[in-house]
């Protein structure tokens, strides 16, 4: 395998790919997923869409506003001059980003890559301990960050790392630096496989593993699930919930959408009942979002306001089939179920209108294929539980990463997903294979909350476990042993919750705590978080 003469002048990224006989099978099955050698995914979201249905649509909406597609292809270039001219960005530099779902992010992403530079979108919930991690492996060049969200990212260990703020009344600030910039920009001929992103999973261990996605593999996953399951049309207008630092919030609320010409409603942030009053305010038809999500808006009564609704997609964790059919009954849309990774970018797994079976996940998107195997990486007959193995035009490379091994075996893609294949063909989720809590869509890994807890002075030791929960899916729980003379009450409780969420992300916070004698461990001390899922279960059940 060879890769094209890469545009990069950094060549960090390049640098750090894994080893070609360590990646994934890769294949093209189809035909649109025949890219040039020669390939900047901005110019063809973004140039190439001003070109096609001109500067005037509809591109960027908020409760508040609107932004042309002509409008965020003006300020996109302005970043990326900004970026060169100002701070003398390289192809191949990366650049940190943080904020919540809003224009200023979209164009900050686009001018990244139209600079040739790599995005490295963070949560804007991340910690300053959490933000230095992510520093420390991508080693970004500089950092756009939101004004509100300025605070963690000055406070980490970042050293030597620029920060310009966007949004506020700094007289520094990149909307004012934007201003004074020309609205053109001759985008970077970057070549298809050069890293365009890097995207953070959490692993098992509590240490993020950053992915690293090509240009062509932004546009890949418009041309397999975008195209050939959720099927778009240029009159649509997108919205969700997920935050653009997640893939599935990238491709549902940017990249999608772009590619066909669409609309697309950013939201900052939104209960359930504001959700509905959006998407019925500003005639919303394709909804992103997690089985929590549907499930909380039709307990808050508000699923009249879903009528405009054409397409409903769900992921971060199995839609139970339950919930499947109160939406349909009480909105008539047949939500489109999937399974996605960072590592493989997207969906790749889903169904939709008549081919959903309620409760499977689906079929191997087109472009994909998909298999169940054993520990051995032997397939089994369908109707068995193992591991799903997927291979396609994206897989995972994780930068300098150890764990590459374990996530890519025989050249397929191991999810760390328990499912069973039926005879039809449909796959059917039916556990999570490792550690991880998915918690309302969100990935938390179990030994990073222990690690925050243990640092709190009541806590003796602690593990921390995902329990089964009929909102959420499942929810963070952690079981403690306090220090001697600490009382096990409900002040101790919230004393280590509102811990956790002033040390890592607060959605990571433990909603239930119990507090036990001694922890379940093996003969050499290793903590059984088996056992501790156990009771997990029989308690909430």
């Amino acid at each position: 395998m060879e890769l094209s003469p890469s545009a990069h002048v950094d060549t960090f990224c390049r640098d750090r790919l894994p080893a070609f006989h360590l990646w994934p099978q890769l294949h093209y099955d189809l035909p649109e997923l025949t890219y040039p050698d020669r390939l900047n995914c901005a110019q063809r979201l973004l140039d190439d869409a001003v070109g096609r249905w001109g500067a005037d649509r509809p591109c960027l909406l908020t409760p508040t506003g609107r932004w042309s597609y002509g409008d965020l292809l003006r300020r996109a270039n302005q970043v990326a001059r900004v970026l060169v001219e100002d701070f003398g960005l390289r192809p191949g530099n990366r650049v940190l980003l943080r904020g919540p779902n809003n224009p200023w992010l979209v164009a900050a992403w686009f001018g990244v890559l139209k600079a040739g530079g790599v995005a490295v979108t963070t949560m804007p919930l991340l910690r300053a301990a959490e933000l230095a991690q992510l520093h420390d492996i991508s080693r970004p060049a500089v950092a756009l960050c939101d004004h509100r969200y300025v605070g963690e990212l000055g406070a980490a260990d970042t050293p030597g790392l620029p920060v310009l703020a966007y949004g506020g009344d700094n007289d520094d600030d990149l909307v004012r630096r934007c201003e004074t910039k020309a609205g053109t920009f001759s985008n970077a001929v970057t070549a298809a496989d050069d890293v365009a992103l890097i995207a953070f999973t959490s692993g098992t261990t509590g240490r993020p593993k950053a992915t690293l996605h090509f240009h062509r593999d932004v546009l890949a996953n418009a041309d397999t699930f975008s195209r050939h399951v959720l099927k778009p049309r240029q009159d649509d207008v997108f919205t969700g919930t997920p935050p653009l630092a997640f893939t599935f919030g990238l491709g549902g609320l940017v990249v999608f959408p772009l590619h066909v010409g669409a609309a697309t409603l950013l939201i900052e942030q939104a209960s359930p009942e504001r959700l509905a009053d959006l998407v019925a305010e500003h005639g919303v038809t394709v909804l992103f979002t997690a089985p929590t999500a549907y499930r909380a808006m039709l307990a808050a009564g508000v699923a009249d306001r879903l009528a405009g609704l054409r397409r409903c997609v769900s992921a971060g964790e199995a839609m139970p089939a339950q919930v499947w059919e109160e939406f349909r009954a009480a909105t008539g849309v047949r939500v489109i179920d999937g399974i996605g990774a960072t590592e493989m970018l997207h969906v790749f797994i889903s169904a939709a209108d008549d081919a959903i079976r309620p409760g499977a996940t689906g079929k191997p998107v087109p472009g994909y294929r998909a298999r169940i195997v054993d520990e051995a990486g032997d397939p089994v007959p369908d109707g068995e539980p193992g591991l799903l193995a997927v291979t396609g035009p994206t897989g995972c490379r994780y930068l300098d990463d150890p764990r590459q091994t374990a996530y890519v075996r025989n050249g397929w893609n191991i999810t760390g997903d328990t499912y069973v294949r039926d005879r039809d063909g449909y796959f059917w989720y039916v556990a999570r294979s490792d550690d991880m809590i998915v918690t309302s869509g969100y990935n938390v890994a179990g030994p990073e909350v222990e690690k925050a807890l243990v640092t709190h002075p009541y806590v003796l030791e602690c593990g921390v476990v995902g329990a089964p929960d009929d909102r959420r899916g499942m929810i963070v729980k952690a079981y403690v042993v306090l220090r001697a003379g600490v009382a096990p009450d409900e002040v101790a409780v919230k004393e280590l919750q509102n811990h956790v969420k002033q040390t890592i992300a607060p959605y990571k916070y433990p909603r239930a705590v119990e507090f036990v004698a001694e922890l379940p461990r093996t003969s050499n001390g290793k903590l059984r978080r088996g056992a501790l899922r156990e009771r997990a279960a029989r308690a909430a059940g």
